[in-house]
């Protein structure tokens, strides 16, 4: 009795070497990035390291963060910044009390339910939005504000104006997550009978908060630090002023445009004190949505 025997034999996955023409231009890609990195680096290190060398000296002053420069001489270098880094904050706290909720919002009609022409038009609008440069907004808000609806300058109009620059960048930030948002995630919801608003609500939204809580913290940083709003649409006062309707109001970027035209050698220490306080104030604004984006991951998993 004969039996026929099936030889079967399972090849693998056969591996070859790298060839070394593969491997030296592997090498030279890697050596090309890091080269470049290491260049864009050296800018930044070095505008860093010379803030912090000439502004150090002016934020350790004991009244540099609690006194204006009410009464105090051109040539003194005594009071602080408490009524520049007030008006900074103020400003750009109205302009993300109108942008955030409005962003999200049109951010949510594009993701989920934008479909035929006005989802187009409002995707066209916001890329204009986008591109326009920060002289040309505030411009907008005079004429519209101050011109033609006869508003006095404020700080109000500044973050009208701040408005208009946070906006996209809340909308392209907040649609980016949201569409990174599983849609099995949407269809498991809809399964279990759960409408529509109530999944973007209960399941797509939280699952997309952390990135759209660093879309939001980066819109911020970009509008604290914008110069031709505050110099159209609210004038410089050396005194704090805690009326945003009404009323001149400085800030970090109006106060060293200010202090530029002052040849004495507190002015200098001043705007060198200014910008390094503006770029720690960008710096705590990420800390805090680093804190907020881990708080929130450890309690999702």
């Amino acid at each position: 009795m004969t039996s026929n025997t099936l030889d079967v034999s399972v090849k693998g996955p056969t591996f070859h070497p790298i060839s070394l023409g593969r491997k030296v231009k592997n090498n030279i890609a890697t050596s090309l990035f890091l080269g470049a990195f290491l260049i864009a680096l050296v800018p930044l290190v070095w505008v860093l390291y010379t803030v912090l060398a000439r502004g150090f000296s002016a934020i350790t002053s004991t009244t540099w963060w609690s006194h204006s420069l009410h009464g105090v001489l051109p040539e003194d270098f005594a009071g602080g910044v408490y009524h520049a880094i007030y008006g900074t904050v103020i400003q750009a706290a109205i302009a993300a009390a109108i942008a955030v909720p409005l962003g999200l919002m049109t951010a949510v009609y594009l993701v989920e339910y934008g479909r035929g022409r006005l989802a187009k038009v409002t995707t066209f609008m916001v890329d204009i939005l986008a591109g326009v440069p920060s002289i040309v907004a505030a411009l907008f808000i005079f004429a519209l504000w101050i011109a033609t609806m006869g508003f006095e300058q404020s700080a109000f109009a500044v973050s009208l104006a701040l408005v208009l620059l946070m906006l996209p960048v809340v909308v392209r930030n907040t649609e980016e997550m949201l569409k990174l948002v599983p849609d099995e995630l949407r269809e498991a919801s809809f399964a279990l009978g759960v409408p529509q608003w109530k999944t973007i609500l209960r399941i797509v939204i939280p699952t997309a908060l952390p990135g759209m809580i660093s879309g939001i913290l980066l819109a911020l940083a970009r509008v604290m630090g914008e110069t031709a709003p505050v110099l159209i649409l609210v004038g410089y006062s050396r005194a704090i002023n805690y009326d945003a309707f009404e009323n001149n109001m400085a800030s970090l970027p109006l106060l060293i445009y200010t202090e530029l035209i002052n040849p004495e050698e507190a002015g200098r220490m001043r705007v060198w004190g200014a910008a390094l306080t503006l770029i720690l104030l960008v710096g705590l604004l990420y800390l805090a949505a680093a804190f907020v984006i881990r708080f929130l991951n450890r309690n999702r998993v």
